[in-house]
């Protein structure tokens, strides 16, 4: 179960930066973490990925869920060569690199697996652990007498501030 995209306009070494992140994780987890990513080559390797979960369902009969990335590479592919006019008539070469990316797909082990029917069933409702705290005096007081309470209460006054005397010099 794997699938290989081929001459793909990415630099090999950026794409790996990217393979390095899924590689082990489960394909849930990957698809997540490459939502996430924010680097262009995250986009083809989420299409690499798709493809070979695409490939387990239709060929092998697997669920895309309970597989896991046991390997993701990047390949270099051929370097496409062009010429960028420089002063006084030179010219310097521009390299556009390309890549091969490949993802293989492996049974996840089963304390990973996530079953369909698990799944399909609700979860169960928690119980809570402790029981509800009782209600503060204040709180069990209409909010209007609490308001005006508040109100009454003086506000304690400042003392003036001094001012500095001004030395004559």
């Amino acid at each position: 179960m794997r699938s290989t995209a081929k001459w793909v306009r990415i630099s090999p070494r950026k794409a790996r930066l990217v393979t390095d992140h899924i590689r082990g994780r489960t394909v849930p987890e990957a698809r997540t973490v490459l939502a996430f990513t924010t680097r262009a080559a995250a986009r083809e390797i989420e299409k690499v990925l798709k493809s070979a979960v695409a490939n387990a369902e239709a060929n092998h009969g697997l669920f895309g869920d309970d597989l896991r990335v046991s390997a993701a590479y990047v390949d270099e592919g051929p370097t496409i060569k062009r010429w960028r006019a420089r002063a006084r008539g030179r010219a310097a070469r521009i390299r556009k690199r390309t890549c091969h990316i490949t993802i293989k797909l492996a049974p996840a082990p089963e304390q990973e697996r996530v079953t369909r029917a698990r799944s399909a069933e609700p979860p169960a409702e928690e119980k809570p652990k402790r029981a509800p705290r009782r209600k503060a005096a204040a709180e069990t007081e209409p909010k209007s007498e609490t308001v005006a309470k508040t109100e009454e209460k003086p506000k304690p006054k400042r003392a003036p501030r001094k001012k500095k005397e001004e030395t004559a010099s």
